[in-house]
């Protein structure tokens, strides 16, 4: 069962999760901590705990690095229209219904397609399965996402669980020259148009490079042949150059031809410069290209998928397991330096425990209910297994701290967490109750709301602990010291436990022979006029109050006619001692 916590403890309860939900990279993560609602079934906080000390064990510092480059790997179905699958009349309606591509039963339809897939014997033969129709919605995730398995690989090197990553990744190097391929044709525009001009810069050195020489006579001769219509001769001046010029067109379609891995011509010879490729051409390229490649991509990726496949539901699992391990470096990097707390009967106690949110907390130590033999602090020797306590003592002491930090001690317990203590001993509750003390509100509205409160936390049976932060400071002392008092007494008399915050301890004490007062005292003030406090409550003693401390720092720090008025204060502590 869950255990119950009124408005205040459920406060607590969410701002601890808050504390470890921040510290999770990555989305999902958190479905493992919705795992750990408070419960009080014993059984249930062991097993928990028993998970925890393994997995906690598990995570390394390096880990907190790697888990925020792991990405999600989303097989996804998608429509290819690359394809198309020629059945049979009586597959249609199966073959549809994987929407993964077209569907015919025309073999004319087919051809016009760069990949044809049949259960027919025509073109490649496949099994009406996602993963023969469409391998590359299985591979071109993980080609996509090997960082992701780089660094799942190394995880499972560091939790020493191993991991599938590495052979998948020695698969997919097969894959390369398909994606090589695949970007050298996502750049054909940019890859032509370079060599385009690099060809034309060459070509046009070469026609400044080049210069025609003729002897007299060989001039005379040549214009004489000109007069006569002769322009072959003329030609035969230049047709050097021309072949040069179509020499540098063949290297660079030779060259465009090994890289593309096809068989080009794409420059014109009717015009020499400056040469240039016509659009239509490119466009005639890409679709063969892209043919090609759609069907070689195709079979890569079926090929692959064979070696593969039976590794991505491992894979799934790993992934899986990250988020665990997100999980828990968020648990160990919160809980760090805290220690499992060992399940008693009858009460609560720890030793130098540390408040959650206050930075640089003195290690208090306490006990309510029922003490562990091993419970060895000065002054507990008073302890009598008291289940009401009262704490009085100084203002700003830590009074209202200790309650937050026994609200604290048990939830963290009650989700089989590890606490913040060198050592705990919790009982399971079935109920906690945390009455914060409102600083704004007073009067008889209040005062009703809060007694309805109280009241509420005393009905029926079961494990309880219930914690007040000054109830009288609602109402007037006189009626509020014959309130608790009962309020107490029907708390004993059920076997509830109680921790009560109050200045009128000494009343109560005569009220409630049963219960245990405790003491935090001021000792008085250091150079900053700051008050020195001991926060380690003082088992079985009524702690002094600070009004006069208080009195005395204001005198201190006051000059004129202010500083008068309390040192006249001051003096008038000083002869009811």
């Amino acid at each position: 069962m869950t255990l119950k916590l009124n408005t205040e403890a459920r406060a607590i309860h969410r701002a601890i999760l808050d504390e470890i939900r921040r510290r999770l990279v990555l989305m999902g993560s958190e479905t493992y901590l919705e795992r750990f609602s408070p419960t009080n079934n014993p059984e249930e906080i062991r097993k928990r705990q028993s998970y925890l000390r393994i997995g906690l064990s598990k995570v390394k510092p390096e880990m907190k690095e790697l888990i925020p480059k792991v990405k999600p790997i989303r097989f996804q179905r998608e429509f290819l229209t690359d394809r198309i699958l020629l059945v049979d009349e009586s597959e249609v309606e199966r073959a549809e219904a994987l929407n993964l591509c077209h569907v015919t039963t025309s073999v004319e339809e087919a051809r016009e397609y760069p990949i044809v897939l049949s259960t027919l014997g025509y073109g490649i033969n496949v099994e009406l399965k996602p993963h023969e129709i469409a391998p590359e919605l299985y591979i071109l995730p993980l080609w996509e996402n090997r960082r992701t398995l780089e660094v799942l690989a190394r995880i499972g090197e560091l939790t020493g669980e191993g991991s599938v990553a590495p052979r998948i990744l020695d698969a997919l190097t097969e894959f390369n020259d398909v994606m090589e391929r695949k970007k050298l044709l996502e750049s054909l525009d940019e890859l032509i148009a370079e060599r385009e001009r690099e060809l034309n810069e060459r070509i046009a050195e070469k026609l400044e490079n080049f210069s025609l020489t003729l002897s007299g006579r060989e001039l005379l001769s040549f214009l004489a042949q000109l007069r006569e219509g002769n322009y072959e001769a003329i030609f035969q001046h230049f047709r050097g150059v021309e072949e040069e010029i179509i020499e540098l067109i063949n290297e660079t379609e030779n060259e465009l031809s090994d890289i593309l891995g096809a068989t080009l011509e794409l420059f014109s010879r009717d015009e020499l410069y400056p040469v240039r490729v016509p659009p239509e051409k490119i466009e005639e390229l890409r679709k063969l290209l892209e043919r090609e490649l759609a069907l070689e991509r195709y079979l890569k990726a079926r090929e692959i998928l064979e070696k593969v496949g039976p590794l991505i539901p491992g894979l799934r699992e790993e992934l899986k397991m990250v988020h665990e391990l997100d999980f828990l470096l968020a648990v160990r990097d919160f809980t760090e330096d805290f220690t499992f707390p060992e399940l008693w009967k009858g009460g609560m106690a720890f030793l130098k425990g540390r408040h959650l949110f206050i930075e640089k907390p003195q290690p208090v130590s306490y006990v309510v209910g029922r003490k562990p033999p091993e419970f060895a602090v000065p002054g507990s020797e008073s302890v009598k297994d008291e289940n009401v306590v009262i704490l009085t003592g100084a203002n700003s002491g830590g009074k209202t701290s200790l309650l937050e930090l026994i609200a604290q001690m048990e939830i963290l317990f009650h989700m089989g967490f590890p606490v913040p203590a060198e050592k705990a001993w919790l009982e399971p509750l079935d109920e906690l109750f945390f009455f914060r003390r409102k600083r704004s509100t007073y009067g008889a509205g209040a005062f009703e709301t809060a007694l309805r409160s109280f009241v509420r936390a005393l009905r029926g049976k079961g494990r309880k602990l219930i914690l007040i932060d000054e109830f009288e400071a609602i109402t007037e002392p006189g009626a509020a010291v014959k309130i608790i008092g009962e309020l107490l007494k029907v708390a004993q008399e059920k076997g509830f436990q109680v921790v009560i915050v109050s200045h009128l301890g000494e009343d109560l004490k005569k009220e409630l022979p049963f219960a245990r007062v405790d003491g935090i005292e001021a000792k008085g003030l250091d150079e900053n006029l700051n008050l020195i406090v001991d926060r380690q409550p003082v088992f079985g003693k009524l702690g002094k109050s600070t009004p006069e401390l208080i009195v005395e720092r204001l005198a201190r720090k006051s000059r004129g006619s202010d500083k008068e008025i309390y040192e006249r204060i001051l003096a008038s502590f000083e002869r009811n001692v």
